[in-house]
């Protein structure tokens, strides 16, 4: 952790295993804005050259940033926040990013819920030596079936599914090994002990409970309208804001214990097998029923 900085929350995982419920629940402290995916800190992480480095960051998240609409930010007062840095580094021009996002909604620090950085660690604690990454585990077979139903995707297949999974989960737990600022829960048992997980993941970002964390259903529908649909150069749809918004649904309720556990009545056994055959190990290592 970086010893000017209080602990920088990153959740991370396999998508679809939670990432959005639990940035929801951190979001809704009074002190905490966790913005949508925002995607760009790799790359970030590989503007080296300084010259321009202030405009190249500037382009980078406010024009090549599919995400830049969910954010609702002013162009203009980012940029005018990069430069007022003096001198300026990379470093400083992210953290001026989140924390005109944290002012946005009255809030002192920030986070951010980006499931893929699970496989960018080094480049993003390059960036925020501070960063703590909590990687949320969910059993893979609900995973696949939940994911191949999205627009994002990368497969319809379940044993693709499976080693996407499998690389997402073992990449993240190999950076995180020995290390203070890497913390793993599972999904199903956030769901099983909210308060209990949530209270340990406070102390790790140094940071007080408050009650207020286990209601997150309440504001969730508030906080989800930042999503904006998605567009290709061309102006064609690649996905619709409503479409967003459905496939966050179920972040609006209060945990569903239900939702553990479903590949049982939805999986083939021919899928069950396919996906077995790929991340077998890996699902007996962390736990899994196999």
């Amino acid at each position: 952790m970086s010893e000017n900085h209080a602990p920088f929350p990153f959740i991370i995982g396999a998508p679809r295993s939670g990432t959005t419920l639990l940035r929801l629940m951190l979001d809704s402290h009074p002190d905490l804005a966790i913005p949508p995916e925002t995607g760009f800190l790799p790359r970030a992480a590989r503007l080296h050259l300084p010259l321009f480095l202030r405009s190249r960051l500037f382009h980078l998240v406010t024009r090549s940033t599919p995400a830049w609409p969910d954010f609702h930010l002013d162009r203009s007062e980012f940029g005018q926040a990069l430069e007022q840095i003096r001198p300026f580094t990379l470093s400083e021009g992210i953290r001026a990013f989140y924390r005109l996002y944290a002012q946005m909604h009255g809030k002192i620090r920030s986070g951010d819920k980006t499931p893929l950085y699970a496989l960018e660690m080094p480049a993003i604690r390059s960036l925020l030596p501070e960063a703590h990454f909590i990687h949320i585990i969910r059993d893979g077979r609900d995973v696949a079936l939940s994911l191949r139903k999205t627009w994002f995707t990368p497969s319809r297949d379940i044993a693709a599914l499976a080693r996407y999974w499998v690389r997402i989960i073992r990449t993240a737990r190999a950076e995180g090994r020995n290390s203070s600022s890497y913390l793993e829960l599972r999904y199903e048992d956030l769901l099983a002990d909210t308060e209990g997980n949530i209270r340990s993941i406070c102390r790790s970002l140094q940071l007080d409970f408050r009650p207020c964390m286990l209601e997150y259903w309440r504001n969730a529908p508030k906080r989800l309208e930042e999503h904006e649909g998605r567009y290709r150069r061309d102006g064609t749809v690649i996905v619709t804001r409503d479409q967003r918004l459905e496939q966050q649904r179920l972040t609006t309720y209060p945990p569903q214990l239900n939702r553990v556990g479903g590949w049982r009545q939805v999986m083939s056994m021919h899928e069950e097998k396919a996906f077995c055959d790929v991340a077998g190990p890996l699902l007996v290592e962390l736990g899994y029923e196999f």
